[in-house]
């Protein structure tokens, strides 16, 4: 059974995410999720997994193939594009602040990028992930108090995690 569109992986994002912005071959979309590429630097994907994630995406109706072009060193190269259903998805991610810190250097940063080569506004998700992690934060605090041993060393690390997280934010929002 297939996944929904909230279940996505990060690179499965980071694939409908490209294609959002141009459509384009697989081969393309490989060399911006290298590491060293464009998308890459923030989520790297190696070639067999981001055509995995082109089949994925065909199979929820997200992407589409649209033609394909001529290629110097092999077969012609199908030419992808996102569905309307693609792009109402990609648009709500790009709204919804992550739920857990640990998803902060991933999912959060591809947002962030995302968001930026679109020239987007960033502030209405950082607002509301800094939400997000202030009532988690607050949590934790409460949870540290009242907690010993490992527990409390695992929830402190957890806190000062949030913390710094809020902290990212705010720099980002010019409120540091």
């Amino acid at each position: 059974m297939p996944r929904a569109i909230d279940e996505l992986s990060a690179g499965e994002w980071a694939v409908l995410g490209l294609l959002a912005e141009d459509p384009t071959h697989g081969f393309a979309l490989a060399r911006a999720m290298q590491a060293d590429g464009e998308i890459g630097r923030v989520w790297s994907l190696p070639r067999p997994r981001v055509y995995h994630a082109i089949d994925n995406l065909i199979e929820k109706g997200l992407i589409e193939p649209v033609g394909t072009v001529a290629s110097r060193s092999g077969p012609r190269r199908t030419v992808l594009q996102v569905t309307p259903a693609g792009r109402r998805g990609l648009a709500a991610w790009l709204k919804t602040p992550v739920e857990h810190v640990r998803d902060a250097r991933s999912l959060l940063l591809l947002k962030l990028v995302f968001l930026d080569r679109s020239t987007r506004d960033p502030q209405p998700l950082l607002r509301a992930q800094r939400r997000r992690f202030e009532v988690l934060a607050e949590r934790l605090a409460t949870a540290v108090a009242g907690a010993a041993g490992f527990d409390q060393t695992l929830l402190r690390w957890r806190l000062e995690s949030t913390t710094a997280a809020v902290r990212f934010i705010d720099a980002l929002s010019g409120e540091s």
